[in-house]
């Protein structure tokens, strides 16, 4: 019984150490052969950092606004009696648009102006014979007046009629009528919109932090989404002389010629305002940084000698960089990258730090043809 218990342990030894043996003799071969398996390069795309003279920029959005507008109304209540425009016209400053009725005040005047004559020929009349002692001076004080009255009721009437008839503030294109004959107004009801398109403006705001590079008569660049291909062109006109202190951004505001009437009160557009050039900077592919919640960085192509085989190998390194600024498609690097270098410009998804890479035209083609035919 001992012999039968001693012979399966030594049975349950061996069989356990051939198969230990085993998985550590394979796990051996598994090493040498990878070991001595050459390390796979990845196709990358490169492309070499350029030093050029780079034009900085102050971007924002705006609305644009006219430089003269105004939404006619009128300041008094009354019945339209006559309108004189139709939507769209051209009109010039002080032209007629409105006239409001205005018959029970044209008559009130007209009876005003009818008693005048009179009250002034009295009033010459007393003034003699108050030289004379024929009249007293109360005689004299009461009839002047009387007339006095009588012409500042005729002012007043005057301007009232005036008031009715409602004339254009400047010269301009009135917009879509919105009265009717015969339709009654209160103060303040609205008209028609009178715009002077000759000259627009703009109001955008700006970061605190470029306050500093703003200034009066500055140059800057308009584009819309309406005139794709047209660039408009201001000035700075006014900087609102507060910031905001919840944003920390400025108002500016800028004016824009129109003398084409393209832009309209309200569009939105682009304004970029150019600073002064910066000469040799380094630019680089924006496409070629990855942006992370960590910071920037780039994967730079280096050269090393292959120690065992002597053949030139290329690896990359990733590296931490500052941007200065974006522009189109390229970005200015304050650091991290020098001219000369190259820099990944597609790729970088299955780039680590120090691998060994291989330039290709397209890296996207290749990695199709590295694919298994399914």
């Amino acid at each position: 019984m001992k012999k039968w218990i001693a012979f399966a342990l030594l049975f349950a030894v061996l069989l356990f150490g051939s198969v230990f043996g085993f998985n550590m003799f394979k796990q051996q071969k598994i090493a040498e052969f990878m070991a001595a398996r050459p390390v796979p390069s990845l196709p990358v795309e490169v492309q070499q950092a350029t030093v050029r003279d780079w034009t900085p920029s102050i971007k924002s959005i705006g609305f644009i606004e006219p430089f003269q507008g105004v939404t006619v109304s009128s300041s008094v209540a009354g019945l339209v009696d006559k309108i004189h425009f139709q939507s769209g016209d051209k009109v010039k400053a002080d032209d007629l648009l409105v006239e409001l009725e205005a018959k029970v005040e044209k008559a009130n005047l007209a009876s005003a102006q009818a008693r005048l004559p009179a009250l002034k020929r009295q009033l010459t009349r007393n003034r003699t014979l108050l030289g004379k002692g024929s009249v007293s001076q109360t005689q004299f004080d009461d009839s002047e007046a009387q007339y006095l009255s009588l012409v500042n009721d005729v002012v007043a009437l005057q301007e009232t009629i005036k008031r009715k008839q409602i004339r254009a503030p400047f010269d301009g294109i009135v917009g879509i009528r919105q009265i009717n004959l015969g339709e009654y107004l209160q103060p303040g009801n609205d008209i028609v919109r009178l715009e002077n398109l000759d000259k627009m403006q703009i109001r955008f705001i700006v970061p605190q932090k470029q306050l500093s590079q703003i200034y009066i008569d500055m140059p800057i660049e308009l584009h819309t989404d309406a005139y794709p291909d047209t660039n408009f062109v201001g000035a700075i006109s006014a900087i609102e002389p507060t910031v905001d202190f919840q944003s920390g951004v400025v108002q500016i505001q800028a004016e824009i010629p129109n003398s084409n009437q393209q832009l309209r009160s309200g569009m939105y557009a682009d304004v970029v305002a150019w600073l002064p050039v910066l000469k040799d900077r380094v630019v680089i592919p924006q496409i070629a940084v990855n942006f992370t919640l960590y910071g920037q960085s780039v994967f730079v192509v280096e050269e090393s000698q292959n120690q065992a085989s002597g053949e030139t190998e290329l690896h990359v390194k990733q590296r931490s960089v500052v941007i200065d600024e974006r522009l189109d498609d390229d970005v200015l690097i304050a650091s991290g990258v020098e001219g000369h270098e190259k820099v990944v410009v597609a790729g970088q998804v299955r780039l680590q730090n120090g691998a060994k890479v291989r330039l290709v035209e397209d890296s996207f083609i290749d990695r199709k043809q590295e694919l298994p035919n399914e």
